[in-house]
Formats: structure tokens, C-alpha cells, sequence
């Protein structure tokens, strides 16, 4: 069976230039020294027996931020498969209105060094910006780069590219 994933993807339109999303750096010592391919979406894994994929999206974002996700609508940009045969399923959503004021990363357990027998604790994420859709196509990580494109289709469709 394979593993299930949900995040929600922000998106804003300045009055000039291209969109932007709101896109989250991968924390831990694996992802510290790495910039480009090392970012994501706000997700998270779900089980969807007990969980619906937009309620993860939204109960992810919060986690991993530790800011409230903005009020609906939402919109379902699609799911993907990984290389790896996990799924991601992306919403989008207007963020305008979304301050970065005030993020409090969630955190994740971690043997460290490798084989030390230590465990520590290291951020879910590190830092979260938005970044214009061109730049962030080089910083996500490569499973999550087909939502870009749903998101300029669906910008396009709603006129607001």
C-alpha cells in the first residue's frame, strides 16, 4: 500500500512580477547544506482509512509552521507519485493575507550522528519564504514540482496569472 501525503500549497499575486508560493526549506542535518531540490510544500503523510486528504493538508501546515492555514476556499491541484511510490496530494490557496510573523517549526526525533546511539531533536522545516514560481521550481523537491504547473494552469484559469 503505498504512503499518502497532503500539503497545502499558498499562493499570492503581487502587483508586479510572477506569483508567488509559499515554499518551507527541509530541516535536519541531512537537508542543512543543501538549498536547491531541498524544499517543500507544507505536507505531511495521513491515513486516508481516518483522515481525508484536505484535513491532513491543513492539519500538516499547522504542525509544520505553527501557524493556523488560511481560511477555504481551497482547491485540489492533483495528486503525484514520487519516485518512490508515495503519493502527494496538493490544495491550493490564497495566502495574501498570510504573515510569516511568528512561525514555530514542529520537530522530529532523530538518531544523530548515524549509529551514535543519541537521539536528537531537529526542526520539521528551518525556514519558510515565498518565493516567486520560477525560483521555486529549482527549490522544491523534484516529486513536488508538477504542482507548480497545475498551480499556473489553474492561476491561468481564474485569470490571475
Amino acid at each position: 500500500m503505498p504512503v499518502h501525503s497532503a500539503g497545502l500549497l499558498l499562493y499570492r499575486v503581487p502587483t508586479a512580477g510572477p506569483a508567488e508560493v509559499l515554499i518551507a526549506h527541509m530541516g535536519g542535518p541531512f537537508w542543512a547544506a543543501k538549498d536547491d531540490g531541498a524544499w517543500s510544500i507544507p505536507k505531511g503523510e495521513f491515513d486516508p482509512e481516518s483522515e481525508t486528504p484536505l484535513d491532513a493538508a491543513r492539519r500538516e501546515f499547522g504542525e509544520e509552521l505553527g501557524i493556523a492555514p488560511p481560511p477555504e476556499p481551497y482547491a485540489e491541484l492533483g495528486t503525484w507519485a514520487y519516485s518512490s511510490g508515495k503519493r502527494i496530494t496538493v490544495f491550493v490557496v490564497d495566502g495574501a493575507d498570510v504573515s510569516l510573523d511568528g512561525l514555530e517549526f514542529g520537530e522530529f526525533e532523530l538518531e544523530w550522528p548515524p549509529r551514535s546511539g543519541r537521539t536528537q531533536s531537529f526542526p520539521e522545516v528551518d525556514r519558510a519564504e515565498w518565493m516567486p514560481l520560477p525560483a521555486a521550481r529549482d527549490k522544491l523537491v523534484k516529486g513536488q514540482r508538477p504542482a507548480l504547473d497545475a498551480l499556473d494552469a489553474h492561476l491561468s484559469a481564474a485569470g490571475a496569472d
